[in-house]
């Protein structure tokens, strides 16, 4: 394998900084020049059911790509990015070649690549301003755009719709097995999970968290017998959805289809995060409606329950009701955002040798 210098060496450093779903940190590095690498992908939708056809996992890869793009600018190296066509789409391959541009500026948006975290915990309700609210669509790439839901009813109507979505999710037994794998458990950090104290639960809650997941049979008994949800729900949606400056969409020029499609998104979500955390403004993903609806879309089973399904077909209309079906269909990203300290506990990254081929191969398996 080519040895890999300081340069590459950086940039990949920053690079694993990218966000994934649950942290899967779905990507492998391959050195095979000194100024080309491959990156081998990978995603989760056979044991996750949030990972709808590798989706989340592409923009994964998106983020990542737009993520090594502004690392390599702080070199004055330009990235070309190029997917091997005849990859499986639940192994996206891509070929990537650093071109000297002596002549370009490193992008500011890079001094923000570490920073970058997700805020579980309520943030300040003061409107975004004008400027910002400029700053962050002037970042996003041609045909992608915002919507924003800000006003006290608008969020108030999205708090309710998230807590009985999170409801679907805790009552799902197919959702079981990767909310039991993707917390790491009396941690503040964690470099291939989530750790408890990040969750933006307290310290009852998230105990009693950590007894009932040890088993389904455990979560069934709860959630039957003592509101089992309710308090995670209120802490973990319903109260942030509240306290926050405004929930967004973010928009593709077209109804995403493609793996490259949603490569491209991911891309676009990085630079509208990055964006937001050089404003000093942070932001929580809020992923699962779009991905529930999806399924209901195109009536694809995702889970046993009937009573479950109907539910997540109410849900679903609610949805595009408060966005519109034109903007819920062209929707890649959906979260909410506001003035607030950092998160004191957050997920990390695998070390760069963990990520690199010549000492781990690539998985099949990872928590969205």
């Amino acid at each position: 394998m080519t040895p890999l210098d300081d340069t590459l060496r950086h940039i990949l450093d920053l690079a694993r900084w990218a966000p994934s779903g649950d942290n899967s940190q779905p990507w492998r590095f391959e050195i095979v020049g000194a100024r080309r690498l491959v990156v081998h992908g990978f995603d989760t939708r056979e044991h996750c059911v949030y990972d709808l056809d590798g989706h989340p996992s592409q923009m994964s890869l998106g983020a990542l790509l737009e993520t090594i793009a502004l690392a390599a600018g702080t070199y004055q190296l330009a990235l070309s990015a190029r997917r091997r066509p005849d990859t499986a789409d639940d192994r996206p391959t891509f070929d990537l070649a650093f071109i000297p541009a002596p002549a370009s500026s490193a992008d500011p948006l890079a001094e923000s690549i570490v920073q970058r975290c997700v805020q579980r915990r309520p943030l300040r309700t003061r409107p975004l301003t004008a400027t910002e609210k400029t700053t962050l669509a002037q970042t996003l790439p041609a045909g992608y755009r915002l919507v924003w839901h800000e006003r006290p009813g608008q969020r108030l109507a999205l708090a309710l719709l998230l807590y009985h979505n999170a409801g679907l999710r805790l009552r799902m037994p197919e959702a079981y097995p990767t909310h039991r794998a993707v917390i790491e458990w009396n941690a503040r950090t964690s470099e291939d999970r989530i750790p408890d104290q990040a969750l933006g639960v307290d310290p009852l809650t998230r105990h009693m968290m950590r007894w009932v997941l040890q088993s389904w049979r455990r979560v069934e008994f709860c959630n039957t017998w003592l509101a089992g949800t309710v308090a995670p729900r209120v802490q973990m949606d319903l109260v942030p959805a509240l306290a926050c400056a405004a929930h967004f969409l973010l928009l593709a020029p077209q109804r995403p289809t493609s793996t490259d499609d949603y490569v491209a998104a991911g891309r676009a979500m990085q630079r509208f995060w990055l964006t937001a955390t050089a404003l000093g403004l942070q932001l929580q993903p809020q992923m699962t409606p779009l991905i529930f609806a999806r399924y209901l879309r195109e009536r694809r089973p995702f889970t046993a329950s009937t009573a479950l399904r109907a539910r997540a077909a109410e849900l679903a209309l609610r949805a595009e009701r408060l966005f519109g079906r034109h903007d819920w269909e062209h929707a890649v990203f959906m979260g909410r955002i506001g003035a607030g300290p950092p998160a004191k506990a957050r997920s990390l990254r695998r070390p760069l040798r963990q990520l690199l081929l010549d000492e781990t191969a690539p998985e099949a398996a990872g928590p969205a």
